[in-house]
């Protein structure tokens, strides 16, 4: 649906020039401006006696940010032309525009972008007046940004038009619409510090409610990705500052499509500090938002938080949400799948494993679980080869190694040479040089597992004793971590306790 903005006396003669159209009317309305504030999207158009025909700038994201000129004369085939390019009808468009050459182009461009085809800004013009510079800028940068392949991108020349854009912008919304892409192409290039810097600066000359929460949304989203283990706190909490500011603006002005993905941020932000009961608070009514909305992706995201959420608490030591955590999982499934998403299907195969090996149950279910828990890690294991994902491999390797010591006695295979197998595979992969706390949590976990098995005082005993205690004294060596630390020093000690009972067993008995 499309919405035209227009003073009371143009509204006949726009209704005439919809009426041409047959059924037209049934996907525009027409909205007396003095009536209802025109809301900040794409499909919004504003009609002015002396200004003609313009655009609002799209804080929505509804279509891409390319920027039409300032106003366009009004005349029926050229209204009828942006309308139906709009609606995404190109042919029928070009049907009205054809004595409009360069306009219908620049309707092609945006339709090239939406569709991802690539977009050549030398094809971009400006006479040199104040906005038409700006747009050139702006939209140069967009096309570059947006509409590259692989072979033409360059990010220098992006960053040159987005700040040539910056300067030439003729207020504090324009330079605001230019600066949320600007961050957006500083993120994607992961320059946070930048990105968070220029929308900082920006924030004061915003002259409307909606570009100044846009530019929030946006910098609270960039200001997250700073945030490293161990959170900075004083960091989080101006992060949940900015977050519910924007939240609020999207309730009040009733637009639960942004409050949802909001809301979702909030939930990670809330599972960041362990505040697991807030962040679920926050995850369950944006999943109600976005079934609402009917948007598959964006549910099957929030589901995949949620189950995430969940995991860790399950972890935390709360085993009544496993059944919680596998439905969010499986409700993500329906659109990560191995052919479309094949890592995020991956990543979610190993965290089922996980959960199924930690089904608290009887023991002749728990064999059942053992066996789905081993065949998702099987799943996982087949897309993070490791030779394409060696990093990957390794955890799902470490993870599937200690879901193994977890799992029932098995009649037809020993589960704990199993999981030393997949251990030594993730050590394999985990050199001290480049991943020294994985490689150390990998060498105790190999350890503990050790101790299942019967070790007896021959000869194969002394060897695995002399196994773990090298392994356990590596561990002790490659983190300071004080975790790692102390489960290295209880480990010490029981194989200490070993080593004595060892020796004991190998003396001769007094009668012999």
């Amino acid at each position: 649906m499309l919405s035209i903005y227009t003073s009371a006396e143009l509204i006949p003669q726009i209704e005439a020039i919809i009426a041409q159209v047959y059924r037209l009317d049934e996907l525009v309305t027409i909205v007396d401006l003095l009536k209802k504030k025109p809301e900040s999207s794409a499909y919004t158009l504003i009609v002015r006696p002396k200004n003609g025909i313009q655009q609002v700038i799209d804080w929505q994201d509804t279509l891409p940010p390319y920027l039409l000129p300032e106003s366009i004369e009004l005349r029926p085939e050229t209204l009828l032309g942006l309308i139906f390019a709009r609606l995404g009808n190109m042919p029928k468009a070009a049907e009205y525009l054809e004595q409009e050459n360069t306009l219908l182009h620049e309707l092609e461009m945006i339709q090239r972008l939406l569709n991802g085809m690539p977009c050549d800004p030398s094809e971009l013009h400006s006479d040199f007046h104040p906005f038409e510079e700006y747009r050139f800028c702006h939209n140069s940068a967009v096309l570059l940004h947006y509409g590259h392949t692989e072979r033409n991108f360059d990010p220098n020349k992006i960053r040159y038009f987005y700040e040539e854009a910056l300067k030439c912008a003729p207020d504090g919304d324009y330079s605001a619409f230019s600066t949320k892409h600007f961050a957006a192409f500083l993120t994607d290039m992961e320059d946070y510090a930048t990105a968070a810097r220029v929308l900082e600066q920006a924030l004061p000359f915003t002259q409307s409610e909606v570009a100044h929460i846009s530019l929030k949304s946006v910098l609270y989203q960039s200001l997250m990705r700073h945030l490293v283990v161990p959170y900075d706190i004083a960091l989080m909490e101006r992060i949940k500052t900015l977050i519910w500011e924007v939240l609020e603006y999207y309730r009040k002005s009733e637009q639960p499509l942004e409050e949802a993905i909001a809301l979702s941020d909030a939930a990670q932000l809330a599972h960041y500090s362990d505040s697991f009961a807030e962040a679920l608070g926050y995850i369950n009514r944006a999943i109600t938002l976005f079934q609402e909305a009917e948007i598959p992706e964006l549910l099957a995201e929030a589901h995949h938080r949620r189950a995430m959420l969940l995991y860790t608490w399950v972890k935390n030591g709360s085993p009544q949400f496993v059944k919680g955590a596998l439905d969010s999982f499986k409700e993500a499934l329906k659109v990560f799948t191995r052919e479309n998403a094949p890592e995020t299907f991956a990543n979610i195969q190993q965290y089922l494993g996980i959960l199924y090996a930690e089904m608290p149950d009887e023991t002749l279910k728990r064999s059942m679980w053992a066996a789905v828990s081993s065949a998702a890690f099987q799943d996982a294991l087949k897309i993070y080869t490791k030779e394409n994902y060696p990093y990957e491999y390794a955890m799902v390797c470490n993870h599937y190694g200690n879901a193994l010591t977890k799992y029932p006695a098995a009649v037809h295979s020993d589960n704990i040479e199993k999981a030393r197998f997949y251990y030594t595979e993730a050590l394999s992969i985990r050199s001290p040089q480049a991943w020294p706390f994985e490689r150390a949590t990998t060498l105790l976990n190999y350890v503990e597992a050790c101790w299942q098995l019967g070790l007896e005082a021959d000869q194969s005993g002394q060897t695995l004793y002399h196994e773990m205690l090298a392994k356990t004294e590596e561990a002790l060596q490659l983190t300071a971590d004080p975790n790692i630390q102390e489960e290295a020093r209880q480990q010490l000690q029981k194989l200490e306790v070993l080593r004595l009972a060892l020796e004991q067993e190998s003396l001769p008995s007094a009668s012999a």
